[in-house]
């Protein structure tokens, strides 16, 4: 039966700031709109709280984990984003800051060579920011009377710095205009996507853990509701593999992830437009291993990394003076959303004096239960007072009195003055400097960037956050990862940059990617450097324009409905396989040479060099990739089927089998089908080729052809071992059948369009003795049949080759 997919106006991929934005412009305008997310739902109550569930809270589905939390660890920074419906406005702590003029910075010199470059202006965004900030009800926090606001706001005016509260995306009042926590939340026109009541901010610090009472306006809340009420399709636990254009549209390949141990489903989802919006880490990840798919991508692809100056302190044991005695200042961190206050601090950028890059510090609260994390790691403290007050107990009941009242004793157990109420973290953002590069190793996503260039940024916002530790009686706290000079960064940014063109940028001003049309970036990966302040309402904005765009270039219609589409060629008449015939083995005839069982011979080969896309010559593009460390690498078996066929044919064709590996083609890809011809006659008398073909497809779902040779000239000299050892590399477009003419190399003419890519590999000698322990064979004629290939592969030089491995055994 023929294979089937969906086909639709708009796919979305991912759910956070840029693609919800993108699904509700796009849906509101009249488009078809399928959104899909790799995550969970998670409705008021939904988020973890208890231990056990904390321990299945992180995504990584090859364990059999589908929670809410993604942890990625890289040279120089950690990342912490959020795997679920809504992305990163489940787990943020909901400030909606705009982006300063003054940072949206053109040709700023970077460390190394390039520069930061905004090709958009603060006056670009800022219709789009009034209406993010009106979907997402942006209103300062209320309240007077919340300690760690006080705390932060009598240290900032202190430090001499201008303090303010900015705008955040929660809900703190009811539908009559009531402030107070627990109150029923007002619904809104176009409904709830969760079906549940939302309550008013309870001020209890979870916001970045997953709010449980619904106060926060995340974007489940709002834009994916909203986009949901004018008909988009919203698919949860649909996980994008890789996209690849077809047939003037997009074709999307996704993995549908099951719970509770079932087996995951593949599909495939063909639209006119993809909106690309899986956050920093995921759309980078996405495009770089869809290469092979999107010809002809910017150089700038995995450049321009920051973790918009992502920096955590500790202001640990705040005191104040009462009556001339100082005593613990009270803090209560755990009270209040996590984010109420912050500070900015100038740039040099903004021309009123300021030195150095610019940032915001905020003070940061936290959920009650650390509270008592905190104080369990004063074991030492703990204990000591625990065994003095035991000790007085039973003096107590020992004595005469027998006093039973014990409240006192207890109180002291715990401390009056602990530590956690008097302590305060503190989170600082900014201008950091976007010089790290985001790349595949081995198929997995990497990234290089350190805090090197940026050690002046951070030592500017450390000194700050130590001022306000001195005004409030604290002392400094760096946390432990700084020591190693290593920050945590909760927005990451960059990867796929927008630019002027399209050298300089993957996307355009309006998020397009260069040379694909109907491909567009929206999310945090787009941004050419740092927001500074939180970037979710940036790029919210970001997303808002895009939309905008591809709206007003899109004339307006009638929806495509969601239909199914064939992706297979047509099916035989009436729509039936024919079943094949029915065949009565006969008795074999013992006399028939065609009766008799043949021998296999099969070893394993593994090569390993560098491959470049983009070029055609293998020569010149290994000497490309060897510069960008753009490896490749195949472990093969090859097979004989029938070693007397295999010696006295022309074409010595066996069948290779095994797997290739090249981050260039998005990772490891098994052979779906392969061909190998040993020692091909080529005409000339001293000439054999050595070929190999094999068929793979990538995730994004394209057809490609490695093709192998070997050219071995028998010229005077042992140079025998280079020709054997040395394969020129071609990657083709298509699964691309073997020439009819055997002798062909089937290498195509670097120019050639359907040239992806070229490169040469190699096997090293102890490789090769390694190879040689490999050779097996099946049938009668056992050792015979080895000797025989071997006398095929090597000629005279067999013995030698055997010596060698046997000497670098």
């Amino acid at each position: 039966m023929a294979a089937t997919s969906e086909q639709v106006d708009v796919v979305v991929i991912g759910s956070g700031f840029g693609a919800s934005v993108a699904a509700y412009r796009l849906a509101e305008a009249g488009r078809s709109v399928v959104v899909l997310e790799r995550g969970r739902a998670y409705p008021p109550g939904a988020f973890a709280r208890t231990p056990s569930e904390f321990g299945e809270n992180f995504w990584s589905p090859a364990d059999g984990l589908h929670g809410l939390f993604e942890t990625w660890s890289f040279r120089g920074l950690e990342g912490v984003v959020s795997s679920g419906l809504g992305g990163g406005s489940l787990i943020y702590a909901n400030v909606l800051l705009r982006k300063d003029p003054h940072w949206f910075v053109h040709d700023s010199p970077l460390p190394g060579g390039g520069y930061e470059n905004w090709p958009i202006s603060r006056d670009d965004l800022d219709p789009h920011y009034d209406r993010v900030e009106a979907m997402l009800d942006a209103t300062p926090y209320p309240y007077g009377d919340t300690p760690k606001t006080e705390a932060f706001e009598l240290a900032a005016r202190a430090a001499r710095h201008d303090v303010f509260r900015p705008n955040l995306a929660v809900t703190f009042a009811d539908g009559d205009g009531r402030v107070g926590p627990f109150l029923p939340v007002a619904a809104k026109p176009y409904g709830n996507i969760h079906g549940r009541t939302r309550f008013t901010c309870s001020q209890c610090g979870e916001c970045d853990i997953g709010c449980n009472y619904g106060a926060k306006n995340s974007l489940d809340h709002t834009y994916l509701s909203a986009a949901a009420h004018h008909s988009a399709d919203i698919r949860t636990l649909h996980e994008v593999k890789g996209l690849r254009p077809i047939d003037g549209g997009w074709e999307v390949r996704y993995r549908r992830h099951a719970l509770g141990g079932d087996t995951p489903t593949e599909g495939v989802i063909r639209a006119r437009r993809v909106v690309l919006g899986a956050g920093t880490f995921g759309s980078t990840y996405l495009l770089l291993r869809s290469r092979a798919s999107l010809r002809n991508l910017s150089p700038a692809l995995g450049t321009r990394f920051s973790g918009n100056g992502d920096l955590i302190g500790f202001l640990m044991g705040a005191k104040e003076q009462i009556d001339r005695v100082a005593r613990s200042r009270r803090i209560a961190g755990s009270r209040g959303p996590v984010i109420t206050s912050a500070i900015r601090v100038g740039d040099e950028v903004d021309g009123d004096g300021s030195p150095g890059r610019g940032f915001y510090i905020q003070e940061a609260g936290y959920p009650g239960f650390l509270n008592w994390l905190l104080e369990t790691a004063q074991l030492r403290s703990v204990v000591s007072r625990s065994t003095r007050v035991a000790l007085t107990m039973i003096a107590k009941r020992l004595s005469l009195a027998g006093e039973s009242n014990i409240s006192a004793d207890l109180a002291h157990v715990l401390g009056r003055d602990s530590l956690s109420s008097s302590s305060l973290p503190v989170l600082g953002m900014g201008r950091d400097v976007p010089d790290g590069r985001m790349y595949l190793d081995r198929g997995r996503l990497a990234v290089d960037w350190t805090t090197a260039t940026s050690l002046e940024y951070f030592a500017a916002m450390r000194a700050t956050m130590s001022e306000f530790a001195k005004t409030l009686g604290a002392r400094y706290v760096d946390n432990p990862l700084w020591l190693a000079k290593r920050v945590i960064t909760v927005h990451p940014l960059g990867g796929l940059p927008m630019g002027r063109n399209g050298f300089e940028g993957v996307v355009d001003p309006w998020g397009e990617v260069y040379g694909h049309p109907g491909l567009s970036v929206v999310d945090g990966s787009a941004m050419p450097g740092p927001v500074g302040p939180n970037p979710a309402l940036t790029i919210a904005a970001f997303s808002d324009r895009a939309a905008e765009r591809i709206a007003e270039s899109w004339p307006r219609g009638r929806r495509r409905p969601i239909r199914t589409v064939s992706t297979a060629g047509p099916e035989p008449a009436g729509g039936v396989v024919a079943a094949p015939p029915t065949v009565t083995p006969k008795e074999p005839d013992m006399n028939d040479a065609s009766a008799r069982t043949p021998t296999s011979v099969a070893f394993t080969e593994q090569m390993k060099g560098f491959f470049v896309l983009g070029e055609g010559d293998p020569r010149s593009a290994a000497e490309d990739a060897r510069v960008r460390d753009e490896r490749m690498m195949f472990e093969l078996t090859i097979t004989a089927p029938d070693i007397d066929a295999f010696v006295e044919g022309e074409a010595h064709e066996g069948v290779a089998t095994g797997y290739l590996e090249s981050d260039a083609l998005g990772g490891r890809q098994e052979v779906e089908r392969g061909w190998f011809n040993l020692f091909v006659a080529t005409g000339s008398a001293d000439d054999r080729l050595m070929k190999y073909r094999l068929w793979l497809t990538t995730d994004a779902g394209s057809p490609v052809t490695f093709v192998g040779v070997k050219d071995v000239h028998d010229d005077p000299g042992f140079d025998l071992w280079e020709d054997t050892t040395t394969l020129f590399v071609q990657v083709l477009d298509g699964h691309v059948p073997p020439p009819a003419d055997v002798s062909e190399t089937g290498l195509l003419d670097p120019s050639d369009p359907a040239v992806l890519g070229a490169g040469v590999l190699r096997i090293h000698p102890v490789d090769f003795a390694e190879q040689l322990t490999t050779f097996a064979t099946t049938g009668p004629e056992g050792a015979s049949a080895i000797a025989r290939f071997g006398a095929l592969f090597l000629g005279r030089l067999w013995s030698t080759y055997r010596r060698m491995a046997k000497e670098g055994a």
